[in-house]
């Protein structure tokens, strides 16, 4: 009798594999069979759209976890919001989007990423139809797309829903990109009880919220590797590496210029510390790093990191200093004191948590909180040690989960 169930679930099994070769239309094949109704065997279209960098390293685990489903199909769409940066990520994944928008061109604007995703994914989603369309988080893509699904009737799931500063300026455009998603979202995936609490305030349906971790945690179980090499690493074994990070774009000026020079001291203080800055390419914050920088062996300015040098980098820093959303995340999951140079975060879980500490961007303070790290062991160990908030590595699973 149980040799015939296994050949019996082998049987669906293989049929719903070749319907995913073939592309067949399977949200609307189904068996009266009472086994496979048992089993849940309805298969559903899922179309996932991401465009940037942060949310192909957040995806990239959950399409190749539903990858694993024969009652999933999986349909891939990037925008190009981003495309060199989102193409590493890709093939780090070893992911082969279906559709590619293309989208990016040189000074694109807010408007020009929101015109270009909704005219050029329509024809897409009425001629995929979808069960459920997926974004993530906060970006101009994430927006866009959702907002043609709720046009076209198609049901959005939104990964990482729930982030809040209720700040409609900070994060700009983040924060308003962010409630608006979850306003039309069915499936509400929060990576945290306080996500959770943020969207059950706001009058979402409990029914529609899940608590599944955060992706990013999946993520880096692909991308830390024991045998990871980079020039940078070749370095003496009492020096202590640092990662600064600061890619948003409110920070130009002279919040960016206050970083820098806090940074600058820091090296200064301690001949022990080397810093590594993966620089933005906007040539404003060049000019500004290379005016403060100049002259010090130990500030390495450096190109973009793709995400496993940057996952591999913060694994190997003593502490990360960022302004960036993803790296609040990442950096405590690898036991790595987080200083945010931000005067608001949507990520509070680490903060409260201990694993992170708001800082603002005021040079005094950047420096004072980085030399009470560098100094006080029982301090560094206190934030290194802190428990995670962000999940344990199983997020995309609950999300499959969620959909079957």
């Amino acid at each position: 009798m149980k040799t015939a169930q296994n050949v019996r679930e082998m049987s669906v099994q293989i049929f719903y594999l070749i319907c995913q070769l073939v592309k067949k239309d399977r949200a609307r094949i189904f068996f009266t069979d009472s086994y496979v109704k048992e089993r849940r065997w309805i298969v559903k279209k899922i179309f996932v759209i991401f465009g940037t960098r942060p949310e192909a390293i957040k995806m990239c685990p959950l399409v190749k976890e539903m990858r694993k489903h024969a009652e999933l199909e999986t349909v891939v769409c990037v925008t190009g919001q981003h495309r060199e940066m989102l193409k590493q990520v890709l093939e780090a994944f070893e992911i082969e989007p279906d559709y590619n928008l293309d989208i990016m061109k040189a000074g694109q604007t807010l408007f020009d990423i929101q015109t270009s995703v909704m005219e050029k994914i329509k024809p897409i989603l009425e001629a995929e139809k979808p069960n459920v369309a997926l974004v993530h988080g906060d970006t101009s893509t994430a927006y866009a797309a959702a907002q043609a699904c709720f046009y076209l009737g198609i049901p959005v799931g939104h990964v990482e829903a729930g982030l809040r500063t209720y700040n409609l300026q900070s994060p700009f455009p983040e924060e308003y990109n962010r409630q608006a998603i979850d306003i039309i979202s069915k499936y509400l995936f929060a990576p945290t009880e306080h996500a959770k609490e943020n969207l059950r305030k706001e009058g979402k349906n409990p029914e529609n919220i899940y608590v599944t971790g955060n992706t990013v945690i999946d993520a880096l179980r692909t991308t830390v590797r024991d045998d990871f090499q980079h020039p940078e690493h070749s370095q003496p074994a009492d020096i202590r590496m640092r990662l600064h990070t600061a890619p948003r774009t409110e920070n130009l000026g002279d919040a960016r210029t206050q970083m820098i020079r806090a940074i600058r001291r820091i090296v200064d203080r301690y001949e022990d510390v080397k810093v590594v800055y993966p620089i933005h390419m906007n040539p404003i914050v060049r000019k500004t790093a290379h005016a403060v920088f100049d002259g010090t062996d130990r500030v390495h300015l450096i190109g973009p990191l793709d995400v496993i040098e940057c996952h591999n980098f913060m694994a190997r820093s003593f502490l990360v200093m960022t302004d960036s959303g993803g790296i609040q995340e990442e950096a405590p999951s690898l036991g790595k004191p987080v200083l945010v140079m931000r005067d608001t975060t949507e990520r509070p879980e680490g903060v409260e948590a201990g694993t992170a500490k708001l800082v603002g961007t005021e040079e005094e303070t950047i420096f004072r909180e980085a030399c009470r790290l560098l100094d006080e062991e029982a301090y560094y160990q206190q934030m290194a040690q802190a428990v995670n908030p962000y999940g344990d590595g199983h997020a995309c699973r609950r999300i499959v989960d969620a959909l079957i």
